[in-house]
C-alpha cells in the first residue's frame, strides 16, 4: 500500500458544501444587485460540491473544471479554494495546489484541514520542514487526527529527525481509527527508523506487530524478509520474502520502496534480497502460486 502521505479525502468537505452562503454586508447596493452577489456565490458553491462528487468517480478533470469555475463565482469562500488545491496536489500540480491552498488559509487561517492539505503539498515538493509547520499548525487546533499524525511522522523521519518521527507515529498509532489504517502502517514506519537507527531486533518486533494487525500487508513481511535474510536466517527469509513478494508485486521495486519511504540501510540490504535467484524467480512472470509462511520469530 502506497503511504508516502495522505490526502485528506476530499469527500467530507461535502458537509462544508451544505452551509448557506453569505449574506453581503454592503446594505448600500441596490438589493436586486446584493441578490445576484448571492446567487453567484451560492452557484460556485454548489459547483464546488459536484466537484466534490465527481472525484468519487475519479473524474477528476471535470472536477477540477468545476473547482476552477467555483472559485470565480465564490472567490471569497475557504471552501471552493481548498477543494481546488486539493484536486491540484491530487494532479501532482503541487505548485498551484500550494497556491489554492494558501488562499483557502488565509479566508479561513484557523482550518486545520487546509493546513494539512498544505503539509501533504509540502511534502511532495520534498520541503520537509514547511510541511512539519503545517501539519504541526493544524494538530495545534485538531491534535487527535491520525492521518495528520501520521504524515507529521513521515516528514521527521525525512528530515532525519527519528525520535520526533517515531513519536509521532506513536500518536497515531494509538489513536482510534475507523479500521487498521493508519495504525499498521504507523508502527510499520517505526521499525523503518528502528532499522536506519541499528536496531534490527527491535525493528523486526515492530513489524511483526504490523503483521498481527494487519496479516494481509505485504510490506512489513517482505521488511522481515530482508532482516532476516540479513542476519543469516536465509530460508526464512527468502520463504517470507516469496509470500510477500507474491501477494504485491510492487515490493519489489526499489523505487517503490523508496517511495513508501524505506530508509538507506533498509534499501540496500533489500537490493542484495532482490538479487537472489529464489526471488529473482518468483518476481518472474506468471509465477503466482502463495506460499503459506510461519511470520512469528
Amino acid at each position: 500500500m502506497f503511504k508516502r502521505i495522505l490526502l485528506l479525502p476530499i469527500f467530507v468537505l461535502l458537509a462544508w458544501m451544505t452551509k448557506p452562503a453569505p449574506v453581503s454586508g454592503q446594505a448600500l447596493l441596490p438589493y436586486t444587485l446584493q441578490l445576484d452577489a448571492e446567487e453567484l456565490e451560492q452557484q460556485g458553491l454548489n459547483l464546488a460540491q459536484d466537484a466534490v462528487q465527481l472525484t468519487r468517480f475519479q473524474q477528476y478533470d471535470l472536477a477540477l473544471s468545476r473547482a476552477k469555475l467555483a472559485t470565480q463565482l465564490a472567490p471569497n469562500s475557504f471552501e471552493t479554494w481548498f477543494i481546488l488545491g486539493t484536486l491540484y496536489i491530487q494532479n501532482q500540480q503541487l505548485d498551484e495546489g500550494i497556491e489554492a491552498l494558501s488562499k483557502a488559509q488565509s479566508l479561513k487561517p484557523e482550518e486545520a484541514g487546509v493546513l494539512f492539505s498544505l503539509g501533504n503539498a509540502y511534502f511532495q515538493k520534498e520541503e520537509y520542514r514547511k510541511a512539519v509547520s503545517s501539519l504541526e499548525a493544524g494538530l495545534k487546533i485538531e491534535p487527535e487526527v491520525p492521518e495528520a499524525l501520521f504524515d507529521l511522522g513521515n516528514a521527521y523521519y525525512m528530515l532525519n529527525q527519528y525520535p520526533m518521527a517515531i513519536a509521532a507515529y506513536e500518536k497515531a498509532a494509538a489513536q482510534e481509527p475507523s479500521d487498521t489504517w493508519p495504525v499498521w502502517p504507523a508502527i510499520n514506519n517505526i521499525g523503518l527508523v528502528m532499522y536506519e537507527q541499528g536496531d534490527v531486533a527491535g525493528a523486526i518486533d515492530k513489524w511483526q506487530d504490523s503483521i498481527a494487525i494487519d496479516p494481509e500487508a505485504a510490506e512489513p513481511k517482505l521488511a522481515v524478509a530482508v532482516a532476516l535474510y540479513t542476519q543469516g536466517e536465509q530460508d526464512r527469509g527468502l520463504a517470507l520474502g516469496e509470500t510477500a513478494l507474491r501477494s504485491d508485486e510492487r515490493y519489489g521495486d526499489l523505487d517503490f520502496l523508496k517511495e513508501n519511504l524505506w530508509g538507506e540501510r533498509l534499501i540496500a540490504d533489500t537490493q542484495k534480497f532482490l538479487a537472489n535467484p529464489r526471488i529473482q524467480a518468483t518476481l518472474a512472470p506468471g509465477d503466482n502460486i502463495p506460499v503459506q509462511v510461519d511470520v512469528t520469530p
